[in-house]
């Protein structure tokens, strides 16, 4: 290890130190009261996902799930950056002149992520005026809509500005600003800002207005900057020690999923307002409160029990279940990689939402069943049969990878990955008439994509050629392992649904299962053909032990972690290391598991909340890819849990020597618990 790698596994070590010190002991809250080299943590609830900012009542962004758009880096779709509804502003009147806390300098700064409640809460002073506090949510129990509350207090007597303004991105087309007053609901003031998606192919609409509690309603004055930003405001006189309230609501729709996205857009703050500020929280808390019946409980490792309840909150975050809309590998924090659908989702991500959520998972499925038409589009065009999925899908299931980045179509255990979650998903559930009417066609086609993709040589050998590896070093190589090996067990997993559901089985589905080599040489499992020792970047033959379950031996196992470990390049993405930490448990070696289990996530973590990067030394964030693996290393290696035929079961797992007993609750389709406590010396 050389002296750089030691200073940032240091620092990154203390940035993680201090988001836990800062945390609630209840292990539900992280704090944060440093806005330097600031990262962010999304607000989500699968729809829209709204990233908070360290600028005091103001968020970076938001994004909109399922709404893609040419434009961006690579000539193909990218998610697409929606209409910033929540920009608001406090200034305080100083006779003729106003000071506005955008533009001041605040004190006394914290922000507050309570993962619990989907919130986050900023507090500060402001101009030795005013100390506020600002609470903002993506509603769970509404996809479109979110809220900002703000609560000020006066220190002295002050005039009070507030405004909040409406604004498109720059990327999109110019759109038309408007705004509505209601009669006898005078305090229903709508303000409303429509824009084309940056092609002009589809209309985003955004809409808020101003919730107000008791008899005094300010009078709100609109005020169309622009096309492109729309401004309400109102003025507030406060006695000091006063204290007041007021919330803002918003909603954002688009034409890929409203047929007309501005009355949508008007429609979903109408009743947000109306249903006022108590029933919105106490129905988003509920939302919430369903959710976490899924949770995992640390005892005797409080950082370990934060970082852990991170990852499930921002896994939550970024599905909603009925959408038939699937996650990127960085959800909706943001539009890194464009926004697309890789196997991150269904290797590294889906058994979570599987073993928690079942039906968070079904979604993600669901937007593979929609695109399955495509898929064989693609095998027709690519010359084979059946389906083959694109390595980077989005709207349409078209191949969606940047035509610089030509490895991408030749990644094509992706196929795989996703034929197995939906096994996967029939063990788990163990739901026949769900697999006979949906999950069955889509595994018979990736079945039928592998018979054709293989190439048999003279002595009946079955050959992958040309594919790129799950180590994304190795390009157009021959018979890479994790590429057979996942193609064996896709083939024999739709050889025995067949069986289940009494349909017919090919026989050349038989013979390839029984034919494709997976390469060994002097006890070690070869990545491919020719394979040298080189670097590899990520974990590549030891998912063949974990999660594919192609090696049950434990020697083989130990064997295959041993000499690939020390080859994975130090800065590699963040979940390779969680696999080996499985593994490790696996083969009992709890103390190596622990050191893996860190190793994956800790020098990825960046402050002030330990947000997930994608490498230790880049702010791609946050990375649910990493959320995924780190979870599996908690679940399936120290929880012990494992998908059967016969559904979920719970081998024999130990615990690092310092946890007192892990549980994990609201699994599976019968909601279960399971405990494993540390075993008496």
């Amino acid at each position: 290890m050389n002296s750089f790698r030691h200073i940032l596994l240091i620092t990154v070590f203390f940035q993680s130190f201090v988001a836990w010190s800062q945390s609630n002991n209840s292990g539900w809250e992280i704090k944060a009261n440093n806005r330097e080299n600031y990262h962010s943590v999304a607000l989500a609830n699968g729809m829209i996902g709204i990233l908070p900012s360290d600028e005091p009542l103001k968020v970076k962004e938001i994004i909109l799930n399922g709404v893609w758009d040419i434009y961006g880096r690579g000539g193909v779709s990218n998610i697409v950056q929606g209409i910033n509804f929540l920009n608001l502003d406090i200034g305080v009147q100083h006779k003729e002149k106003v000071s506005w806390v955008t533009e001041g300098n605040v004190e006394g700064w914290q922000q507050t992520l309570n993962m619990k409640e989907a919130k986050m809460i900023t507090q500060f002073n402001f101009d030795d005026a005013i100390e506020v506090e600002n609470e903002i949510l993506a509603l769970r129990h509404l996809a479109y809509t979110a809220l900002s509350k703000v609560k000020i207090k006066a220190k002295k007597d002050v005039v009070l500005q507030i405004k909040n303004e409406i604004i498109a991105p720059e990327v999109n087309l110019e759109g038309k600003a408007m705004y509505h007053a209601y009669g006898e609901q005078s305090d229903l003031n709508l303000l409303s800002l429509s824009a084309g998606s940056p092609t002009g192919k589809y209309e985003l609409a955004a809409t808020t207005s101003f919730v107000f509690e008791g008899n005094e309603k300010p009078e709100v004055v609109n005020h169309i900057v622009s096309n492109k930003i729309n401004r309400a405001s109102f003025k507030k006189e406060l006695k000091k020690g006063e204290v007041y309230e007021f919330v803002l609501v918003g909603a954002i729709c688009n034409t890929v999923q409203s047929v007309d996205a501005v009355n949508e857009a008007e429609r979903k703050a109408i009743y947000a307002h109306l249903e006022g500020y108590d029933r919105l929280i106490k129905r988003h808390t509920d939302a919430w409160e369903e959710l976490w019946e899924g949770d995992v409980i640390i005892e005797g490792d409080e950082k370990a029990q934060l970082d852990v309840r991170l990852q499930l909150y921002n896994l939550y975050s970024y599905v909603r279940r009925g959408t038939r809309l699937s996650v990127s590998p960085v959800g909706l924090s943001g539009n890194g990689y464009n926004g697309h659908i890789f196997w991150d989702t269904e290797l590294w991500m889906f058994p979570i939402y599987l073993i928690f959520q079942p039906e968070l998972a079904k979604n993600i499925l669901d937007y593979r069943v929609d695109r399955l038409e495509q898929a064989k589009k693609n095998a027709l065009m690519n010359g084979y049969e059946g389906a083959m999925f694109p390595w980077e899908s989005a709207l349409t299931g078209e191949e969606d990878t940047p035509t610089w980045a030509l490895t991408g179509p030749f990644e094509q255990h992706i196929t795989s990955c996703i034929g197995l979650a939906f096994w996967n998903y029939y063990q788990v559930t163990q739901d026949e008439e769900w697999l006979r009417e949906t999950g069955y066609e889509v595994m018979k086609n990736v079945a039928d994509f592998w018979v054709s993709r293989v190439e048999k040589d003279a002595d009946g050998v079955c050959h992958i050629k040309n594919v790129v590896c799950a180590d994304e070093y190795a390009e157009n190589v021959d018979n890479n392992a994790f590429t057979n090996a996942a193609a064996i067990k896709v083939l024999k997993a739709t050889i025995r649904a067949s069986e289940l559901l009494g349909k017919e089985v090919k026989e050349d589905w038989k013979y390839v299962s029984n034919n494709i080599p997976v390469i060994e040489e002097d006890g070690i499992t070869m990545e491919y053909e020719g394979y040298d020792g080189r670097k590899i970047k990520q974990v590549d033959v030891n998912l063949l032990s974990f999660p594919l379950q192609h090696y049950t031996d434990k020697e083989q196992m130990k064997r295959n972690l041993e000499y690939y470990e020390p080859k994975i390049f130090y800065k590699a993405p963040a979940m390779s290391h969680s696999i080996l930490s499985v593994i490790a448990s696996r083969i009992g070696d709890t103390e190596k598991a622990y050191q893996l289990f860190k190793r994956g996530y800790e020098p990825n973590q960046k402050p002030p909340f330990n947000v997930f990067t994608e490498q230790p030394d880049n702010d791609l964030s946050f990375f649910v890819t990493g959320s995924g693996g780190m979870m599996q290393a908690v679940t399936f290696g120290f929880g012990g849990l494992e998908i059967t035929e016969k559904g979920l079961i719970q081998i024999n797992s130990s615990l690092p020597t310092h946890w007192e007993s892990l549980t994990i609750t609201g699994i599976g389709k019968d909601k279960k618990t399971y405990t494993v406590k540390q075993k008496t010396k």
